[in-house]
């Protein structure tokens, strides 16, 4: 449906009545809209039932940032005079909104999902409490990230650079909380989370795979790491690197929900960009190196090579 277009010879209409034209036809454009969201066949969330809301998401982040590298993200310079000030504010306002948002996830799952009660504010405070006691646990895995990162890149000048500027730390700071509420028994919220981080770095974690210590993502983008995926320490991974499943069938969905699907990475491994590794049953070894390209669905022991056999370059010169 669209505004007539002015007729050949018409006195030029101004764009105030272009505009009134065009608006003129938007109420009928709005009914179909709003008839269509009855539609049952499509999605759509109208009830009273509560629905996670991804907006404070982005600030419940921000705030786990300014405890988990307190200096680097805060809103203000922190000093040792306000040190303890500014940050018990923060914690304060994060623990409200995380247990606000905790009990809202649960009672939207608890309500949509015809479950029995399951006391959403108690538990949204408790898992909120346990949530910001890990702060202190996930900041020591963090700074071995930070270490092994700095350890394993010339082109650092500093671990300030890192924290700052590193997507994969964004990316892997974000997944050890995510991963923590994940473990709580959180729904929805850990995966709101991730998917929050693959905007910014392009890097794709799922709340539910367990990373060990001194995990390093170099450059990152077009990283994914499944749900079961299991990395252990020391791991170096770049850009490209796919730890995925296999392919699945249509009705798999329920049958393999739960499963172990994606591989396992043991410690000390170096995965280098563009690889696939697929399969739940799949392990690489420990100190093994995973070469650029390889395309992997099948165990390897430990202290192995993997590599692409290096290819025949084909080189001719310009015809004159």
């Amino acid at each position: 449906m669209t505004a007539n277009p002015p007729i050949e010879g018409d006195v030029c209409r101004t764009e105030m009545e272009c505009h009134q034209e065009a608006r003129s036809l938007l109420p009928a454009v709005a009914e179909r809209i709003i008839d269509h969201s009855e539609n049952s066949s499509c999605y759509t969330h109208i009830d009273s039932e509560p629905i996670p809301s991804e907006g404070f998401v982005a600030d419940i982040i921000d705030m786990f940032r300014e405890l988990l590298f307190p200096g680097y993200f805060s809103r203000e310079k922190l000093d040792p005079v306000n040190l303890r000030y500014s940050l018990g504010q923060t914690i304060s306002k994060l623990y409200d909104l995380l247990a606000d948002l905790i009990a809202h996830n649960i009672r939207h799952d608890c309500l949509r999902y015809h479950q029995s009660c399951s006391h959403c504010e108690t538990r949204g405070h408790s898992l909120a409490l346990e949530m910001m006691d890990a702060i202190p646990e996930i900041r020591q895995v963090l700074a071995s990230d930070v270490q092994a990162a700095f350890d394993g890149d010339p082109a650092a000048k500093s671990h300030d650079e890192i924290i700052f500027s590193y997507p994969g730390i964004y990316a892997i700071s974000v997944h050890r909380v995510a991963h923590r509420l994940f473990e709580l028994g959180v729904p929805l919220l850990p995966r709101v989370m991730a998917e929050h981080a693959h905007s910014i770095t392009g890097i794709d974690i799922h709340p539910g795979a367990v990373i060990g210590k001194r995990f390093v993502i170099d450059h990152g983008t077009g990283v994914v790491i499944g749900e079961t995926t299991r990395i252990g320490d020391n791991v170096r991974i770049y850009q490209g690197v796919t730890l995925g499943a296999l392919s699945l069938p249509k009705d798999a969905g329920e049958k393999l929900r739960g499963k172990k699907r994606h591989p396992t990475i043991e410690d000390d491994v170096i995965i280098y960009s563009g690889a696939t590794i697929l399969g739940g049953d799949t392990i690489i070894g420990s100190r093994s190196v995973v070469g650029g390209n390889v395309w992997l669905t099948e165990s390897i022991p430990p202290d192995t090579t993997v590599m692409m056999e290096k290819p025949r370059l084909v080189i001719r010169e310009a015809r004159r």
